[in-house]
């Protein structure tokens, strides 16, 4: 009788970790979630970035054979 007693105290303390184990899941599945939503959102802005970037270089590159014409046409080139 000592062990049925025993054996159901031990029961009762498993039930209550895994009621405590299924709690902390239940809040971690939601916070997982927003977490996963924040870095796709920091990827979106990641390429956006890239893509502005990108932009800018062609925009450059074409400024700067621009200017080369301009220089050339002037006869300020030391060729």
């Amino acid at each position: 009788m000592a062990t049925d007693n025993l054996v159901s105290e031990h029961l009762r303390a498993i039930r209550t970790d895994v009621a405590g184990v299924k709690a902390t899941l239940d809040e971690h599945g939601p916070r997982l979630s927003r977490i996963e939503q924040g870095i796709a959102g920091l990827r979106r802005e990641q390429a956006y970035d890239a893509e502005s970037t990108a932009h800018q270089s062609t925009r450059i590159d074409r400024l700067h054979q621009r200017i080369e014409r301009i220089e050339r046409r002037l006869g300020l080139t030391e060729e």
